[in-house]
């Protein structure tokens, strides 16, 4: 009878910190796109204006942006319209910073659920970094239409063949942030004290990367300090492809990738070892 018997699930202990089982997120899809579709509906429920926050927000912080560093400031944009400029930036940045600090608060903001019941934890990151997906295509959506504005209005922009590689940028983005933010994660669980720091360090980040600046304001000889930033690359290949002015550097672009497989290889190794005995210290 014994020999008949048929398991669904067999739990047994991970043999690795690199062990990932692919199948099990694969068999629990339904959670993680269950996952997605709370965090887009729940993010603006019960609001006046609903989705439209979505469009506000950039909207909002390309005017400041314009008047703060582009009129007080007078910080130069290369030649660019200043709307498209800042915009080219700040629809990435949300989606680069919004993941960071989610995900960096796995652990903290679903104790109560990882207590109950089992499922591959992985999913609750995963599932922020890709229903945030949803809030950077709208907010890309306003940036094409500013986009189309100015070329009907005979404003001289370049995009070329580099625009293929949008996607390839934004899983870049997707893997930095996934990365930091489990580690981040992994580390609160006993120092709750990180979680402030890091927001801090989120914001300082921003101003390192060349949102509200072009990197060809600075001297040649000091960008490779800029481009240590792994963001920095992304960014200027994004207004490269789409504006036609800025860097596109492969090396650097290259330096980014390599950076975010490390960055996300040693997240892996953190939350793997924490998630086994995370509740014991929250």
């Amino acid at each position: 009878m014994i020999e008949t018997e048929k398991w669904t699930m067999v739990i047994k202990p991970k043999t690795g910190l690199f062990d990932i089982d692919f199948k099990e997120l694969i068999r629990y899809r339904d959670l993680w796109q269950m996952f997605v579709k709370r965090d887009i509906v729940t993010q603006y429920k019960q609001t006046i204006l609903g989705p439209l926050w979505f469009f506000v927000n950039p909207a909002l912080t390309t005017i400041m942006y314009m008047v703060v560093f582009g009129k007080i400031a007078k910080i130069p944009t290369d030649g660019l319209p200043q709307p498209l400029f800042y915009l080219s930036g700040i629809c990435l940045w949300n989606y680069f910073s919004t993941c960071l600090l989610k995900t960096s608060a796995t652990f903290r903001d679903n104790e109560g659920i990882f207590g109950k019941v089992y499922f591959p934890r992985l999913v609750m990151p995963l599932s922020t970094v890709t229903s945030s997906l949803y809030t950077l295509g709208i907010q890309l959506i306003l940036f094409l239409l500013i986009y189309a504005y100015y070329i009907i209005t005979g404003v001289s922009v370049a995009p070329n063949i580099y625009i293929l590689l949008t996607p390839f940028l934004i899983v870049i983005l997707a893997g930095i942030s996934l990365g930091f933010g489990i580690i981040t994660s992994s580390l609160t669980t006993k120092y709750r004290d990180l979680s402030i720091l890091f927001s801090f360090i989120v914001q300082l980040w921003m101003y390192a990367t060349p949102i509200i600046y072009p990197l060809s304001m600075m001297s040649p000889n000091k960008q490779w300090i800029a481009a240590l930033n792994p963001v920095t690359s992304i960014i200027e290949t994004f207004r490269y492809a789409t504006l036609g002015t800025g860097t596109f550097d492969r090396m650097q672009l290259g330096y980014s990738f390599v950076f975010m497989c490390i960055v996300l290889g040693l997240g892996i190794v953190v939350f793997n070892k924490v998630q086994r005995s995370f509740m014991d210290t929250v």
